[in-house]
Parts: structure tokens; sequence; C-alpha cells
């Protein structure tokens, strides 16, 4: 799960630049916070109306791999740093870890094409081959 402050923002991010859909979306009007569940899939697979109960039913027997993103209401006007940014003393979390058949041709499309920006590249430190992208708020 991550913590985002714009949904917009960041379901059009992780849209666009890895290709994953909108499985389902889940308000909590009383807690005030939003639930969305994303996945990466085959376009030519259907799956229902994020919201709907139909697409409850379809996220809960989901055989993949999902994306919780949790938006608390109020906090995207708030001018305050975003969460732990990760990889700091302290912080818990790392990254979150995309497959893809060339890094190289990947990042080159996400960064030129899509203005993505990289905390590393795949030649760049020890590990060769990888690369770690900061997502909207620059949480990588």
């Amino acid at each position: 799960m991550l913590r985002i402050r714009d949904p917009k923002e960041s379901l059009a991010y992780y849209q666009e630049n890895y290709g994953m859909r909108l499985l389902d979306k889940i308000d909590f009007p009383d807690a005030k916070f939003s639930l969305y569940f994303l996945a990466t899939m085959k376009d030519s697979e259907p799956s229902p109306e994020p919201g709907t109960l139909a697409a409850h039913k379809y996220l809960w027997s989901f055989e993949g791999t999902t994306l919780e993103l949790t938006h608390n209401w109020g906090t995207e006007d708030d001018p305050s740093p975003c969460y732990h940014p990760g990889n700091d003393p302290g912080d818990g979390f790392g990254h979150i870890a995309f497959a893809c058949d060339d890094v190289y041709k990947t990042c080159h499309e996400l960064e030129v094409e899509n203005s993505v920006s990289f905390k590393k590249r795949p030649d760049e430190g020890r590990m060769k081959g990888l690369a770690f992208a900061y997502d909207p708020r620059y949480i990588q």
C-alpha cells in the first residue's frame, strides 16, 4: 500500500507509465479515505467498472498482484512534505518492482516520452540492469 495525495495524478502516473489498470475504488466516507487497486493485465482481459459490486467481487478473486493506493481525503492541498520518500534511515519502504523486456528501452521511454525522473538509471551504481524511478511526488 502506498499513500497518495492526488488520486488523479497518481492514477494517471501508474496507468500511463506502467500500463496498470484500475480494478476497483472503494470509498470510506466515515473515515474519510479511499482505496484504489491497480494491476497490470492484458488489454484483452475484461474487468468490471471500478466502484461497482462486480468490481469488488472481481478484485477479491483476482489471481494477479495488485497495487493498493490509499488517499486520505484533504491531503491533496497539504503543503508539507509527503510521507516517507523511502530508503532513508528508519524508513521501511524501498520500492515497487516491475519486470520489463528491456530495462534500457523502458527507462528511455519513461524519461524522454513521459518525463519520469529517476533516482538510479540501469548503468548507474553497483547494481547494473536495474532502475529506480520516482513517482509524481518523488517517492521511488
